[in-house]
């Protein structure tokens, strides 16, 4: 959020637009896109919202993170995380394990934990225990405080995190890596004028190029922002589309 804030404010001080930033949980309401103009929203959602063969949004940008593992690339993993001490290895080891996820329609925390089952074959009950956790940083702690056994992380949140809560990696560590898959985008409303969504587009692309545009995006480890288009979430869609095929849309 203090980076969504501090992009927010750029963008609205270099275009002489006045802006104010919301934390909003519905996706009816993005998807209407008749209150909000810029979003910053997760990729699932966004692939969902598509497929209904219409949308008020159009994406523009997406975010290139910080680090080598993301190769320059507008992606990022789902990083497997359980306790310091726990006797998990690898993904394959949570068979029976208790599992936490922030929500039913991310990506990063459930969607792509889907697909990894549907690929391993198991489809049948692989988790013992399932918790709804809201949000990727109550994941964390569940974990960390072994509550549940493990949990598929946004690896831009966890590394910011770690970042900001360094007691929290002695505490956790990763045991696989889930992807990489494309990065959340950020989607604008199609009924404002082309001039004015180039120009949000144009500004976002420009940041890394100001100094403080960069302390903008340092804020959530982020190197720069790309263009992106909805050809850019074509890995999701095929994600979702073998879950699909197999009948398998809830975790078990």
């Amino acid at each position: 959020m203090p980076m969504y804030e501090a992009v927010a404010r750029f963008v609205g001080e270099r275009l002489g637009m006045r802006v104010t930033i919301e934390e909003c949980a519905d996706y009816e309401r993005w998807a209407a896109a008749d209150r909000d103009d810029v979003h910053f929203v997760c990729s699932l959602p966004y692939v969902e919202l598509t497929r209904r063969g219409s949308s008020a949004v159009e994406v523009i940008a997406a975010p290139v993170l910080a680090g080598e593992r993301y190769g320059g690339r507008p992606v990022y993993f789902s990083d497997v995380i359980v306790a310091r001490d726990a006797p998990f290895g690898a993904f394959a080891d949570l068979r029976g394990a208790s599992w936490a996820y922030n929500e039913r329609q991310s990506h990063s925390g459930y969607g792509i934990s889907r697909y990894t089952l549907v690929r391993m074959g198991e489809t049948n009950g692989f988790f013992g225990r399932l918790v709804d956790a809201g949000f990727h940083q109550t994941s964390i702690r569940m974990v960390a405080e072994g509550i549940v056994d493990a949990s598929a992380i946004d690896s831009q949140v966890l590394e910011v995190e770690l970042r900001d809560h360094p007691e929290l990696s002695q505490r956790i560590r990763v045991i696989d890596s889930l992807g990489p898959s494309t990065i959340q985008p950020v989607t604008v409303a199609r009924r404002l004028p082309e001039a004015v969504r180039v120009a949000i587009r144009d500004t976002l692309l420009d940041m890394e190029n100001q100094p403080d545009g960069r302390r903008a995006l340092e804020l959530g480890m982020v190197r720069r922002f790309v263009h992106a288009d909805d050809g850019s979430y074509a890995d999701i869609r095929r994600m979702l589309e073998v879950c699909e095929a197999a009948g398998f849309m809830e975790l078990r």
